[in-house]
C-alpha cells in the first residue's frame, strides 16, 4: 500500500501525543526527532550495503550486514563511510533495537551505547562538522526523569517511541520528499505546542514562504545564509522554490547559538536530502564572533546570494553574552558609525546579515515594527541605510503570527544594487489573514499578493505604495507604514446635510466604482436628484439588484469567464490524471496557480487572489494526497484502491485505534453512494426525516409537560428526565413512561398522553434500527463497489471531488463586487432615510398622542 505524506504526518503526530505524556513539547521533540533521524541513518547504512553487495529485495539485510561485518569488518564500514560520510555498526542499528524488543532482550543502555558509538566513530573518522554531537547525552538523556520516574518506565516509553518508526522505510520516504515534509511538519506541531519556547527553533511556514519567495524572485541564488538558523526551515524553504538543478548546486550556511536547535537544523537538512558537502552549519553566537570568514580575505566576511533570518526580537543581551563586547570598529558596524543600542539588538542582526550580503543578492529579515521609527542610534542607522539606498521594501504582517509573541512584525528587504531612483515598496498586509485556533495565519492568496506586489511594484490604495526618496526625506527617514499607506476605511464618513435634509450624497454614489463602470446607465435611471449633490432611489433596492445582476453585460462577462474556466479545468484534468513518478507536483501546482491568476487578470473588477485561493485550497484539501497515490499507482488503479478507515476509540490509557470499514483511496465513499446507490441513500434520508419528525413531536410534548397545571404536566412531568439539581431536561425517561403507562387508566387523558409518548418512542426505535441496517448494507455495497468501479465512473466521481464547485466559485467573482456595492448603497439609503425634520415630526406626533392620553385620564377620589 502506498503511504502518503498526510498519513505519515498524522500517524507520527498522533503517536507523539500518545507517547510523550506530560513531557514539555520543546523537550520531547529532541527525543522523537533524534530517534527518527537515527532510524534514517540506520536505513541509509543498510541501503548502501544492499546496493554495494548487490542483494535482492528479499534478503534479510540486517543479518546479511552482520555476517559481512564479521567477515571483512573495517573494510566494509570504510566502504559505507566513503559513500555516506558515516555508518552504523550492525549491533547498533535501529533494526537491532527492534529485534531486541521483540525477543525480550531490550535494554535502554543499548540505545545509549549505540548513540555514543555513532558519536565516537564520527569524531574519529571524519565529517565531524556534519554529524558530531547530534546525539550527545546532554540533549538525548536516557536518564531524564521526565521520560519516566524509574528505569522500567523510561525503557517502556523509549520502546514505544522506537516502535513508532520501526516499519517506516526512511530511504524510500526521503526519495519521495515525504520524510523531509513529515519532519518539518513535526517541528511545526511541536512549535505550536511549545508556545513561547518555539521562538528558539521555528519560523512559521507562511512567514518563511514570504521571505523565500521574495529572495528567489529577486536573485540568482547559489548560496543562502541564515545567521539565526533555528530548525533550518527558512533555508529549506528557499531551496524548495528553486528547480532541481539549482537545488543540487545550492550551498546552505547557517549559525545557531542553542545546541539542541543546532542539532535540529543539521538533521532537518540531511533528511531533506541536502548533501553534507553542501551545508555549513555552525554552533556559535552569531554576533559575538563574525562567521563565516574567507581565509583569503580576513577583513571581509563571506558574501551570499541570499540572506534570510528571523532573529530574536529586540534582544537585550545581544552584546552581553561574551567577555569582550563588540565595538563600533567591528567591520559589520563600522560603515554606520554607531552601535545599535544595548537594549535592542534588532539592527545588530540586520547589519550582520547585510555585511554578508553579496552585491547582487537579496536579504529578507523579520523585525518588530520599532525598527521603522525608533530614534537614537537606531534612527541614525536607519537613515544611513536609506542614504546608501539599501532598503528595497517594507512589508507589514498581521499580529499573532508567531507562537512566541503576539506583536505585529514586518519584513524588511535589502539590496546593495538598487538604482538611485528606485522607490521603496511599502506593503501593508496586516489585515490579510484568517484565524486558526489562537493564531493568525496567512493564506496562500495573502502570500501571493505580497510577493506579486513586491515583484511587480504595484500601487494599490490601502495596501501598497511606492515611496520616493523625497517622501522619505520629508518624513525624516521615518518608515512607519501608516505614513505611506493609508488604511482603507471601511466606514463611509457621515454627511451632515444628508442627515438634516435627506438624500444620498452623489459623491458616495460616484465612489461605487464597479457599478459606475459596468451598469452606470441602470444606476443613474434608478436615482432621482432631490437637490444639487443629493439623490434618492426611485425603486426598491431588491428590484435594482435583480435588474443589475440579470443585465446582459453582467451575464456575458459571467459566460465568458465560465467558458475560460471550463477550458482551464479541462486542461489540468488531463495533466492531473496523468501524473507519474517523474512529475514534479510543486511545479504543476505553481503552473496551475500562475495560470488562474493570469486568466482572472483578464477580467476587470474580479478579485484575482480570491480565485487563486480556490485553486490553492483544492491542492491543499485533495490534490496533494490524491496525486501522491496516482503518481505511484496510476489514475484508474488509484481510483479502485481502497484503504482501511481507522477510528479512535476509548480515552486516556484505553485510547486506541480500530478499523471501521473501507474507504476509497481517492474516490469518496459518499460520492459513490450519492451517484451509484441513490435509491438506498434516499430511503435512509426518508427514515432520518421520520426520526426528525418524531423528535419534533416529542420535544413539543416535553415543552408542554413543563407548563404547570396543563394536562401534559399532570400526565408526563414525572417522566421528564431531570439533572442532579432535579431540573427538567429535554427528553423523557422511557422506563418511567412504561411504568406509568401500566398504572394509568385506559381512556383517560393521562393514559392517552403516555401512550402517545410510548408509541412515538417505539416508532423512533424501529426507524433507527432500519437506518442502522440500511446504512450497514449501503456501506457494504460501497466497500465492494470501490474495487469494481469503471473508468467512466472514476472519471465522474473524481472530477466531482476535485472540481465540482470551481466554476460556480469563479463565476461568482463577477457579481460579488456588484453585490458588495449594492449593499453599500442600501446602507447609505438606510442611513439617510430619516431626516431631522422627519424626526421632529415623529417626536411632535408622539407628544401629541401622549397629551391626548393624559387628557383622558380621570382622577377618582
Amino acid at each position: 500500500m502506498v503511504t502518503t505524506s498526510e498519513e505519515i504526518k498524522r500517524r507520527l503526530w498522533d503517536g507523539a501525543n500518545d507517547l510523550r505524556g506530560s513531557m514539555d513539547a520543546s523537550r520531547y521533540k529532541d527525543y522523537m526527532l533524534g530517534l527518527m533521524f537515527y532510524k534514517f541513518l540506520s536505513d541509509k547504512t543498510l541501503q548502501t550495503f544492499k546496493n554495494t553487495a548487490k542483494l535482492d529485495s528479499g534478503a534479510d539485510l540486517v543479518q546479511e550486514y552482520a555476517d559481512a561485518y564479521e567477515q571483512i569488518g573495517d573494510q566494509l564500514t570504510k566502504m559505507i563511510q566513503t559513500v555516506l560520510g558515516y555508518y552504523v555498526l550492525p549491533e547498533h542499528l535501529y533494526q537491532t533495537w527492534v529485534k531486541d524488543i521483540r525477543n525480550g532482550d531490550f535494554e535502554l543502555q543499548k540505545v545509549m551505547d549505540s548513540l555514543n558509538a555513532f558519536e565516537r566513530n564520527i569524531a574519529v573518522k571524519g565529517d565531524a562538522n556534519d554529524f558530531k554531537g547530534l546525539f550527545s547525552s546532554s540533549i538525548i538523556n536516557m536518564t531524564d526523569s521526565a521520560l519516566g520516574s524509574d528505569l522500567n518506565k523510561r525503557s517502556r516509553n523509549i520502546k514505544d517511541l522506537i516502535y513508532l518508526f520501526a516499519d517506516l522505510n526512511m530511504v524510500d520516504l526521503q526519495e519521495s520528499d515525504i520524510l523531509g515534509d513529515a519532519y518539518e511538519y513535526l517541528i511545526g506541531q511541536f512549535a505550536s505546542d511549545a508556545g513561547k519556547k518555539a521562538g528558539e527553533f521555528y519560523t512559521p511556514h507562511q512567514v518563511s514562504e514570504v521571505l523565500a519567495q521574495i529572495v528567489v524572485k529577486s536573485s540568482q541564488i547559489k548560496s543562502v545564509y541564515d545567521p539565526t538558523v533555528g530548525s533550518g526551515s527558512l533555508l529549506l524553504t528557499v531551496g524548495k522554490h528553486l528547480n532541481k538543478n539549482e537545488q543540487k548546486d545550492l550551498h546552505y550556511y547557517g549559525q545557531e547559538y542553542i545546541t539542541e536547535t543546532y542539532n535540529l537544523t543539521r538533521m532537518n537538512l540531511l533528511l531533506h536530502g541536502v548533501r553534507p558537502d553542501k551545508m555549513d552549519i555552525r554552533n556559535a553566537n552569531t554576533l559575538a564572533q563574525d562567521w563565516p570568514e574567507d581565509p583569503k580575505r580576513p577583513d571581509e566576511g563571506v558574501q551570499f546570494d541570499a540572506v534570510v533570518m528571523n532573529p530574536p526580537y529586540s534582544d537585550k543581551k545581544w552584546n552581553k553574552r561574551e567577555d569582550k563586547p563588540l565595538k563600533v570598529s567591528d567591520p559589520r558596524f563600522a560603515d554606520f558609525g554607531v552601535l545599535p543600542p544595548d537594549a535592542k539588538g534588532d539592527f545588530a542582526y540586520l547589519l550582520h546579515g547585510l555585511y554578508h550580503l553579496g552585491p547582487e543578492g537579496t536579504m529578507a529579515i523579520v523585525l518588530p515594527h520599532g525598527v521603522l521609527f525608533r530614534g537614537g542610534t537606531e534612527g541614525e542607522i536607519r537613515k544611513r541605510l536609506l542614504e546608501k539606498n539599501y532598503i528595497d521594501a517594507i512589508i507589514g504582517l498581521p499580529s499573532n503570527l508567531f507562537t512566541n509573541t503576539g506583536i505585529p512584525v514586518c519584513v524588511m528587504i535589502l539590496k546593495k544594487n538598487r538604482e538611485l531612483s528606485a522607490p521603496l515598496t511599502v506593503i501593508d498586509s496586516s489585515n490579510n489573514f484568517i484565524k486558526v485556533g489562537k493564531q493568525n495565519v496567512l493564506r496562500e492568496k495573502d502570500i501571493a499578493q505580497i510577493v506579486d506586489t513586491f515583484a511587480e511594484k504595484v500601487e494599490t490604495p490601502g495596501y501598497s505604495h511606492l515611496a520616493t526618496r523625497k517622501e522619505i526625506i520629508e518624513n525624516e527617514y521615518n518608515l512607519n507604514i501608516p505614513r505611506y499607506v493609508e488604511a482603507a476605511d471601511a466606514e463611509i464618513p457621515q454627511d451632515v446635510d444628508a442627515h438634516l435634509l435627506g438624500g444620498i450624497p452623489l459623491k458616495n454614489i460616484q465612489a461605487l466604482k464597479v457599478l459606475n463602470s459596468v451598469v452606470k446607465d441602470i444606476l443613474e435611471r434608478s436615482l432621482t436628484e432631490i437637490r444639487p449633490g443629493y439623490a434618492e432611489l426611485n425603486r426598491s433596492l431588491s428590484e435594482l439588484s435583480a435588474e443589475i445582476l440579470a443585465d446582459q453585460r453582467v451575464q456575458d462577462k459571467e459566460a465568458q469567464l465560465a467558458e475560460k474556466i471550463r477550458a482551464y479545468v479541462g486542461k489540468y484534468w488531463q495533466k492531473l490524471t496523468q501524473v507519474d513518478k517523474e512529475t514534479e507536483l510543486k511545479d504543476l501546482k505553481l503552473e496551475m496557480l500562475t495560470e488562474i491568476k493570469n486568466l482572472l487578470g483578464e477580467f476587470a473588477d474580479v478579485d484575482v487572489y480570491a480565485g487563486y485561493q480556490v485553486i490553492a485550497e483544492i491542492w491543499k484539501d485533495v490534490l496533494v494526497h490524491d496525486l501522491e497515490l496516482i503518481a505511484v499507482l496510476g489514475f484508474y488503479q488509484a481510483g479502485r484502491t481502497r484503504e482501511q478507515q481507522m477510528v479512535t476509540k476509548g480515552t486516556g490509557d484505553k485510547k486506541h485505534q480500530e478499523p471501521a470499514g473501507w474507504i476509497g483511496a481517492i474516490v469518496l465513499n459518499e460520492l459513490i453512494a450519492k451517484h451509484l446507490y441513490a435509491d438506498q441513500v434516499q430511503q435512509i434520508e426518508d427514515l432520518n426525516n421520520g426520526v426528525a419528525s418524531i423528535d419534533g413531536e416529542l420535544s413539543e410534548l416535553v415543552e408542554a409537560a413543563r407548563v404547570e397545571d396543563s394536562d401534559e404536566y399532570n400526565a408526563l412531568f414525572d417522566a421528564v428526565k431531570k439533572n442532579k439539581e432535579d431540573e427538567p431536561q429535554d427528553s423523557f425517561e422511557n422506563q418511567k413512561i412504561k411504568a406509568e403507562l401500566k398504572e394509568a387508566t385506559k381512556g383517560s387523558i393521562e393514559y392517552d398522553l403516555l401512550k402517545k409518548v410510548s408509541s412515538l418512542t417505539n416508532k423512533k426505535t424501529a426507524l433507527n434500527k432500519k437506518i442502522k441496517t440500511g446504512q450497514s448494507d449501503l456501506d457494504d455495497a460501497v466497500y465492494q463497489r470501490i474495487k469494481n468501479l469503471t473508468d467512466e465512473e472514476i472519471d465522474q466521481l473524481v472530477f466531482e471531488k476535485w472540481f465540482s464547485q470551481v466554476n460556480d466559485k469563479m463565476v461568482s467573482l463577477v457579481s460579488e463586487p456588484l453585490k458588495q456595492e449594492l449593499q453599500t448603497l442600501g446602507e447609505l439609503q438606510e442611513r439617510y432615510s430619516s431626516t431631522l425634520n422627519s424626526l421632529d415630526t415623529e417626536i411632535q406626533d408622539a407628544e401629541n398622542e401622549f397629551n391626548d392620553l393624559l387628557a383622558e385620564l380621570v382622577v377618582r377620589k
